[in-house]
């Protein structure tokens, strides 16, 4: 039997943003969007002097910086195609962040996020 690969989420996001680059030449504003990285393990010294320094838990981890359709910018926290789940932290984030006039969603998978930035920037 084979088992089947499901592919990390920094492999969706390394994708997402390779077609990004490829679709900067219909969709300029691309070249705005960024990760945050907020995730990586890091040895507890260095993870209070990233909070002193306003490192956020729980923040998306992708920004598209770019005003359409009447919110303030796009906001996505990618998630594995399978077995992923949000914190209490990160849909704490995305609920603020919509009620402060964004769009924040949560995609699984890469293609999912495309189509979201597709729809986002030609609202």
């Amino acid at each position: 039997m084979k088992i089947k690969a499901i592919p990390t989420e920094a492999q969706e996001q390394k994708a997402l943003f390779e077609w990004a680059e490829w679709a900067k030449r219909k969709y300029p504003e691309l070249a705005l969007m960024y990760h945050i990285p907020n995730e990586a393990r890091r040895s507890y010294a260095l993870g209070r002097e990233m909070k002193a320094q306003g490192l956020r838990s729980g923040v998306p981890d992708i920004c598209l910086p770019v005003p359409r359709g009447g919110y303030g910018a796009l906001y996505i926290e990618m998630k594995r195609r399978e077995d992923s789940r949000l914190s209490d932290n990160q849909r704490g984030w995305i609920n603020g962040l919509n009620r402060a006039g964004n769009r924040a969603v949560v995609c699984k998978g890469w293609e999912a996020a495309r189509q979201e930035i597709e729809t986002y920037l030609n609202l």
